[in-house]
């Protein structure tokens, strides 16, 4: 059975730009997870997914990905809808918390060969 976890997450995030609010997407980072280093603490990093700070969000079954700018620089990010801890306005906090899932190593986006992301260390 597919998992409801990334149509909920979808939903939300329609939600916030439906009202005008900012979405924000806390997560756990793993091996398998693509951020700048730099923006992770805790082995978690909040990010921004809003249509200006975005660049083809693609809110998949299995992955979140986009293109962001960190510190000026562009970064491809890749993040485990496994990985997803909530979804949430930055606004007023409303939004969903999630049960985090374990992840294997083996696990990687299916069109990872195609589209040129990589782990940023």
């Amino acid at each position: 059975m597919i998992s409801q976890k990334p149509y909920l997450i979808r939903a939300i995030h329609e939600w916030c730009i439906d009202n005008g609010f900012t979405p924000f997407l806390a997560t756990r980072v793993d091996s398998n997870t693509t951020v700048p280093s730099q923006y992770v603490e805790n082995g978690q990093v909040i990010l921004n997914l809003s249509e200006n700070a975005t660049k083809n969000l693609q809110l998949d079954l299995d992955w979140i990905t986009f293109q962001a700018t960190f510190g000026g620089l562009l970064h491809d990010v890749a993040v485990p809808v496994k990985n997803v801890i909530a979804i949430f306005a930055q606004e007023n906090g409303q939004g969903m918390q999630f049960n985090v899932e374990n992840t294997s190593d083996n696990d990687t986006p299916k069109n990872k060969d195609n589209s040129g992301l990589r782990l940023i260390k």
